[in-house]
């Protein structure tokens, strides 16, 4: 079974102008690793409804798995209800349920049940819920998007909730297989032919470099690997190309460390 690829989506000018930080992007990764996922894409969108709208557009004609964080409030800044609907062509209903948890929200807290709460439960048409644990307020899912709140409190158990129920048969059927060493002292110019070379002879492997300028505990280095994701076959196919890697460098005379 093919896993989709899963992108996330961070909506709000305060990310933007820095005013927040953004913390959902290590909260998901940390979140998908634990269940053997891998996250593929970012995209980081203000508040303007006619951008989140072509953005939606796009990711809705794709058949990844899209996580949303934030604009699904009832402010006039929140325009992601809005922006899911009109990428879809799709009118804005009110779902009772969610307005019955709404309701039980305001009775538990004392607070009124007026429209500005209303519009909370103002959906897509054809939306589910995605269940709150914080305060009942409750996300929406329209196919393979799944929209929650821009508060960590809520999103992030409510993402929890998504990937546990609509998505076990994807959990850890793709495991990530590495294999890496240290390059010393050698532009990534050097290196790059044999890169190339290495994946055109191995299709299933990706290679990756990371530089970095040292400091006075390491010389200057390349975190140079091989990796490649699937099943148990991947393992032995990452590690045919990285003795390759090893014997190439040994001809070139680099200096290497491995790293376990």
């Amino acid at each position: 079974m093919a896993v989709p690829k899963i992108g996330l989506i961070v909506v709000g000018d305060e990310i933007l102008s820095g005013l927040r930080q953004d913390k959902h992007i290590p909260a998901v990764i940390e979140r998908l690793t634990a269940r053997g996922l891998h996250l593929s894409w970012v995209q980081m969108v203000g508040d303007d409804r006619e951008f989140l709208t072509d953005t939606l557009r796009r990711s809705f004609a794709s058949d990844h798995i899209v996580l949303s964080f934030g604009g699904i409030g009832g402010t006039p800044d929140d325009h992601t209800r809005q922006a899911a609907a009109q990428a879809l062509g799709l009118p804005i209903v009110r779902h009772e349920g969610a307005v019955d948890l709404i309701r039980q929200r305001c009775e538990e807290s004392g607070q009124p049940l007026d429209e500005f709460r209303l519009r909370m439960a103002d959906f897509p048409a054809g939306a589910s819920l995605i269940p709150n644990p914080y305060n009942r307020i409750a996300g929406f899912t329209v196919g393979q998007h799944h929209f929650v709140p821009g508060f960590p409190v809520m999103a992030w158990p409510m993402i929890e909730w998504v990937l546990d129920t609509l998505y076990p048969q994807f959990h850890h059927q793709e495991l990530e297989y590495k294999k890496a060493l240290l390059l010393f002292n050698t532009p990534e110019a050097r290196i790059t032919p044999v890169m190339e070379q290495l994946e055109a002879a191995y299709p299933d492997c990706r290679l990756y470099s990371l530089p970095s300028v040292g400091d006075n505990k390491m010389a200057r280095h390349i975190e140079l690997g091989v990796k490649a994701r699937g099943g148990a076959d991947k393992k032995e196919v990452v590690s045919q190309a990285f003795v390759e890697l090893l014997k190439i460098l040994e001809t070139m005379q680099c200096k290497v460390e491995l790293l376990v």
